[in-house]
């Protein structure tokens, strides 16, 4: 867990705390309803903080940004390994793609829920709205997410509030019900004028960016988990870059798209595990070989390497490969790059 601790209260928006210090605790995705649920309750005295959670998938970039721009402190949880796990059997399954949006909510209730008792927070919210998204934001699916976070009772959604029953929070006095929201569906009117009433003047658009719920992004980790079985924290990372190619079971070949993806991709290369791959004097992609360093395998990632170069086609072109530290230079031919399709995840 890391709390950001640059971000501080201002003493002119804590001054209106109650005597007994109620404090919340909300998730946070640095969206425009995020920043205006913690803003709502702040403005009845409770002291709020933001939790944001990150895994491959998504990060903490906006919910940094947001609470820089209102002082409201942040914690931040890396909680990848947990997440893998339920993504292997998610109870309500997954949406559209590989996004188990349902179970991701309940876990991260849960995961703030730990810190909730740890910390003396006194409840949980969030800047969900009822109906802005048909399947996630349902009353059925607000219920299911409450009740399989284990925190029943404890979670509070401002901005819809009067819309849903009402919870521990409001029932203890801890909120007062009649200051909250009763807004649904999808338009953001009231939210921004909310905004300018608070005076935020660089309104953020919704935060969203979940890898998850991109085809792509999808396919490449439906691939990994249910051909690789065994993988890692850095394999994850590299399912957001480049081109990629499977070979076996356990081997891979990626390919950058751009300059920038090459060095994404080198962030995460490792020369005691992988091979890289580049073009001897051409521009080109860098390519990265995971997995099995076979003969055959190294060879195919050469030929793949060369079909993304201006080499001739139809002509040998030498691409240079590095192996722990030592540079060999292979001399392939230069075939189309559709003739690797059938490999592309």
């Amino acid at each position: 867990m890391k709390i950001d601790e640059t971000s501080s209260q201002p003493k002119d928006q804590i001054k209106n705390r109650t005597k007994n210090q109620i404090k919340g605790l909300g998730l946070c995705s640095g969206g425009l309803d995020s920043i205006m649920s913690a803003l709502l309750l702040q403005s009845q005295g409770i002291c709020v903080t933001w939790i944001c959670f990150e895994t491959p998938f998504f990060s903490s970039e906006s919910a940094r940004k947001a609470s820089h721009m209102t002082g409201i402190p942040l914690i931040t949880l890396d909680i990848t390994n947990d997440y893998m796990e339920m993504m292997k059997s998610p109870k309500a399954g997954f949406g559209k793609n590989m996004n188990p949006c349902m179970d991701c909510h309940a876990m991260m209730f849960s995961k703030a829920g730990e810190i909730l008792k740890n910390e003396g927070f006194h409840f949980l919210f969030s800047g969900e709205v009822l109906g802005q998204r048909p399947k996630s934001q349902n009353k059925n699916s607000l219920r299911y997410v409450e009740k399989n976070s284990g925190f029943d009772g404890q979670i509070l959604r401002p901005l819809c509030a009067k819309l849903l029953p009402e919870t521990f929070v409001e029932q203890k006095g801890l909120v007062d019900r009649q200051k909250l929201m009763d807004i649904s569906g999808r338009s953001r009117k009231v939210q921004m004028q909310m905004a300018k009433d608070f005076g935020i003047k660089e309104s953020p658009a919704p935060a969203g960016g979940c890898l998850l719920t991109d085809k792509i992004f999808s396919s490449r980790l439906k691939d990994l988990m249910n051909t690789q079985k065994l993988f890692n924290k850095r394999e994850l990372y590299f399912l957001k870059y480049g081109r990629h190619f499977r070979l076996d079971s356990k081997t891979k070949v990626i390919v950058g798209r751009s300059e920038k993806d090459n060095r994404h991709l080198l962030d995460y290369f490792e020369k005691d595990k992988d091979i890289l791959l580049n073009h001897a004097r051409l521009p080109g992609p860098d390519v990265i070989l995971t997995g099995n360093a076979t003969k055959n395998n190294i060879l195919t990632a050469a030929m793949i390497c060369a079909s993304y170069t201006k080499s001739n086609l139809g002509e040998n072109t030498d691409i240079k490969v590095s192996a722990k530290g030592i540079e060999t230079i292979l001399y392939v031919k230069t075939i189309k790059a559709l003739e690797f399709k059938k490999l592309m995840i």
